[in-house]
């Protein structure tokens, strides 16, 4: 049995559109994936610069009680001077 040629027409044609029809599917499974993974990666992101900050937050904390102790000795230093004079 031959195939005349709009026969072969419309069998490219359903091809051609199936083939489109799984590339639009496979582009969003992709981009779906990519936008999941880029969530992901925000979260992460955000997560980190957070832990950061509360780690710098403390580490200023830490010199700020180390300024004062320093500045305790000197006044009790001063303290004793004007004290024996």
């Amino acid at each position: 049995m031959a195939f005349s040629d709009a026969d072969i027409q419309k069998q490219i044609k359903h091809i051609m559109v199936f083939i489109d029809q799984e590339a639009s599917e496979k582009a969003q499974e992709t981009n779906a994936k990519a936008e999941e993974e880029l969530n992901k990666n925000g979260r992460l992101v955000q997560t980190q610069s957070l832990q950061i900050v509360e780690y710098y937050g403390k580490k200023e904390k830490q010199i700020e009680q180390q300024k004062n102790q320093v500045r305790l000795k000197v006044l009790r230093a001063r303290d004793e001077l004007v004290t024996n004079l």
